[in-house]
């Protein structure tokens, strides 16, 4: 089972804005409450980065596997900013090597983590994606192991 999982937090260690942690079958994002949207957005697309660099997520593109590196196309998750329809925080956008979340410009550090996480999850359960854990391939369909 693959979870990505945000939350809204009041600090984050050495006075980062936005933290990614991996573990088997998932990840946790973090984000500093009462932060503008540019300033959370920025701060998860540089964090994003740095995960996708350190880590070994890989989207099904069809009969392709897409990967951070080799390949012609490098795999991106970007966090953007729009003008959604009222009352959406959140929209996810997929395409080959891409994920675009786009987010509300007025949406709190709040309202777009109660957003994100059930994008997130529904998003996921079209099982494109899959983590190379410890040499172990985890995707949807792999059980979870108790901690």
């Amino acid at each position: 089972m693959l979870r990505v999982v945000y939350e809204a937090v009041d600090h984050i260690e050495c006075g980062k804005l936005a933290d990614i942690s991996e573990q088997r079958g998932g990840t946790r994002v973090r984000v500093v409450r009462g932060l503008e949207v540019e300033d959370y957005v920025r701060a998860l697309n540089e964090e994003m980065a740095r995960f996708l660099d350190q880590s070994s997520w890989f989207q099904l593109w069809r009969d392709e596997v897409i990967s951070r590196s080799g390949g012609t196309i490098q795999l991106s998750v970007i966090f953007t900013i729009h003008d959604l329809d009222p009352g959406v925080y959140v929209e996810i956008h997929e395409t080959k090597g891409l994920v675009d979340i786009r987010t509300e410009r007025t949406a709190t550090v709040e309202q777009f983590v109660r957003a994100v996480n059930p994008a997130i999850k529904q998003f996921l359960a079209g099982k494109q994606w899959f983590q190379l854990w410890q040499g172990e391939i985890v995707d949807m369909d792999s059980p979870e192991i108790a901690h």
